[in-house]
């Protein structure tokens, strides 16, 4: 188990060695059962005090993540009956916990696709609503009439027909870019990962929404990053919070998701965009601008892009293609300029020598006929139908207290239960009525907050949304009635 301790962040130690042991055991990295090292063994590892590691399992005990056995150690918590009665045999993997891995999160991956018959939990789209015909004839043909195509490596820049027609594409949202500018990636994760390992070392610091996406904390947080948050408003990133973190730590990066955030839904405004962009200029920063589903509005377009306002070099964007298109497939694009696109360059170079060929070819015909146009015409229709009905349920079957965003757009409602509500439980109720969502707690980068959840309403059909709406509103009550009937009065 690895933690990492910076001991110039204005967090306690105590605190992220809280942190780090909830991430590994929310990520799966310590199982249930498993022993911690003991508070002696610990302290001398991390070198801090007795004092401190005590403090940091004794907090960790309160919020039931361990529990401690006299005689027998510290256990990650399953029971204190199953560990009391357990053999004193080890399992015979128990050596491996002995080699130290450099793992401080994995969170995401976990929750990213929960098997059950309702899933809520997993940002995709019905496959029904995607081209699956029309691609599967693209690649047949492309087969047929290049059956050699198997048997040639991608540029590592990715093809220059795609990076072409992306180029193409992307003017539809003001984004100024050539095809030597772009980047083909194993979708945006890659993109995210490509720049962690560019340019964030331990201690760098990160600027995250909170809440975001949890698949870029645990990059970052895997690169040993200070990460530093700030909270999200129906606008955005609070830049009054903003300005002062970047003029006091002068962060490396600003992550953010300004269109149709991803957990919450809400759309950064223009005026926001532009100041964000002021002020990396003003510190000389970067601005990482994810864009993962700008195409699926259900009014009105969003402002344009950060990076359309980019004159020098400091946005890099990225765009995916997977969800919307063919997720199997893998396509992301970033787009950057200068020596900051060359050393991303380099990074892919270094990760997979360039993304598959056969994918991009499959692509490109779709990217750049009109049925591309058509069929973000008909995803966004279909999708809003899905969440008007998902909203609907929710006002018709929720009890009072409580509260969700309204997205113009995405595929996420961001639900907000009683503060005293834990969803990581309410998880565990919903998949016994196999129904999965995506806890919110996985989305905070540095805060305890456990009482929201997401609700993708993208994936199921209509018929399965009102199933699993009206089975999380069934446990939404009962649960919140056991919690009322249990404060005392005073």
């Amino acid at each position: 188990m690895h933690i990492e301790i910076q001991r110039k962040s204005e967090t306690s130690l105590s605190k992220q060695i809280f942190q780090s042991i909830v991430d590994h055991i929310r990520s799966g990295l310590l199982l249930e059962g498993s022993q911690l090292p003991s508070v002696r063994e610990l302290s001398k590892k991390l070198e801090v005090s007795f004092v401190t590691v005590v403090k940091a399992y004794k907090e960790l005990e309160k919020e039931n993540y361990i529990i401690s056995i006299q005689g027998k150690g510290t256990f990650v918590n399953i029971g204190e009956t199953d560990i009391r009665n357990s053999k004193t045999d080890e399992p015979p993997f128990n050596w491996q916990l002995s080699i130290q891995d450099y793992l401080p999160r994995a969170q995401f991956s976990r929750f990213h696709h929960i098997q059950g018959e309702i899933q809520l939990s997993s940002s995709m789209i019905d496959p029904g609503l995607l081209p699956n015909q029309y691609l599967e004839k693209e690649i047949h043909k492309m087969l047929s009439e290049n059956p050699r195509i198997l048997s040639r490596y991608s540029e590592i820049q990715g093809e220059y027909e795609l990076r072409e027609a992306m180029s193409n594409y992307l003017k539809q949202f003001a984004v100024p870019t050539t095809p030597e500018n772009l980047l083909v990636t194993n979708g945006s994760q890659q993109g995210i990962d490509l720049i962690a390992r560019t340019f964030i070392g331990p201690n760098d610091v990160v600027i995250m929404e909170s809440p975001t996406y949890p698949g870029a904390i645990d990059i970052f947080r895997g690169r040993g990053a200070t990460i530093l948050t700030v909270p999200v408003d129906r606008d955005g990133m609070n830049l009054n919070i903003l300005q002062n973190l970047c003029d006091k730590y002068k962060p490396k990066i600003i992550y953010t998701i300004p269109t149709f955030h991803n957990p919450t839904g809400v759309v950064m405004s223009q005026k926001r965009r532009r100041q964000i962009l002021e002020i990396a200029k003003s510190i000389q920063c970067i601005i990482v601008e994810d864009d993962p589903w700008s195409e699926i509005y259900f009014d009105k377009k969003p402002p344009a892009p950060i990076k359309s306002m980019d004159n020098y070099g400091h946005v890099i964007y990225l765009k995916g293609l997977s969800k919307t298109l063919a997720p199997s497939c893998r396509i992301g694009i970033l787009s950057a300029s200068g020596s900051i696109f060359n050393r991303l360059l380099a990074a892919k170079s270094n990760a997979d020598l360039g993304s598959p060929l056969l994918t991009q070819k499959s692509l490109l015909p779709f990217i750049t006929s009109k049925k591309m146009i058509d069929h973000m015409k008909k995803l966004r229709t279909a999708l809003k139908v899905r969440r008007d009905l998902s909203l609907e349920l929710l006002s018709k079957y929720s009890p009072e207290g409580i509260t969700w965003m309204i997205p113009n757009g995405g595929l996420n409602l961001w639900i907000t239960l009683p503060i005293w509500i834990d969803t990581n439980q309410l998880l565990i109720e919903a998949k016994k009525n196999f129904v999965s969502f995506l806890p919110g707690s996985v989305c905070f980068p540095v805060e305890q907050e456990k009482c929201h959840l997401r609700l993708s309403f993208s994936f199921m059909s209509e018929q399965q949304l009102q199933q699993g709406i009206k089975t999380l509103c069934m446990i939404f009550n009962a649960e919140i009635s056991s919690k009322k009937n249990n404060i005392p009065d005073f």
